[in-house]
């Protein structure tokens, strides 16, 4: 079956908060979303896949830089959890579970592909909201060229911060890490970005 990309993300690095309220913050609807398919039905699967396409297909976008490589991890995981059946009834947060998942198959995707080139990740303008004027214009494109000269880790934390609006402490939760290692990376990712903005200027 051919990968097909979710809905096109609407949310930007210098915008958080644009596409990441609303059903995200109703933890109760996800659990009653993964019961019910933990309890064979699966017709919630179809708003399930409304719900957190976006953003899962984000994050596999931003870990992996390649448009087909995160349609693939996304296809894989909504496999994965109507595969898991009744085991999503002992799931505590869907959202934190889908996005550890998501994570790791961005991951193993990367490796699988790994003598593949990887498809630049500033040429996806889904990422990016579009301009209101020439100046930002040409902010937003350089910033977003920066931003694709980070390593995949740092790229992800500026993601799952500024885009998801995590905070440091959840963004560990997603990745399996410390918060302070969650911390920690992106407070180097600031600092890469920082010292590439001085060598720029």
């Amino acid at each position: 079956m051919d990968a097909v990309a979710p809905p096109m993300m609407d949310a930007a690095i210098g915008e958080p908060g644009v596409a990441c309220t609303g059903a995200w913050d109703d933890a109760s609807r996800w659990i009653e979303i993964f019961g019910e398919v933990a309890a064979g039905r699966t017709e919630p699967l179809g708003d399930l896949y409304d719900m957190a396409s976006r953003r899962l297909y984000g994050l596999a976008l931003w870990r992996t830089g390649s448009r087909d490589l995160a349609a693939e991890v996304v296809q894989e995981l909504f496999i994965r959890v109507a595969e898991h059946g009744e085991r999503l009834a002992s799931v505590r947060d869907p959202r934190w579970w889908l996005l550890s998942v998501t994570h790791r198959l961005a991951i193993d995707a990367v490796r699988r592909a790994a003598r593949r080139e990887a498809e630049p990740i500033e040429e996806h303008g889904e990422l990016a909201a579009e301009p209101v004027d020439h100046a930002r214009a040409v902010d937003a494109q350089r910033a977003w060229a920066l931003v694709a000269r980070l390593s995949a880790k740092q790229r992800e934390v500026i993601y799952l911060h500024h885009v998801a609006e995590m905070s440091h402490a959840e963004i560990g939760r997603c990745l399996g890490v410390p918060a302070f290692t969650a911390a920690s990376r992106y407070r180097l990712a600031l600092k890469a970005l920082r010292g590439m903005l001085g060598r720029t200027t």
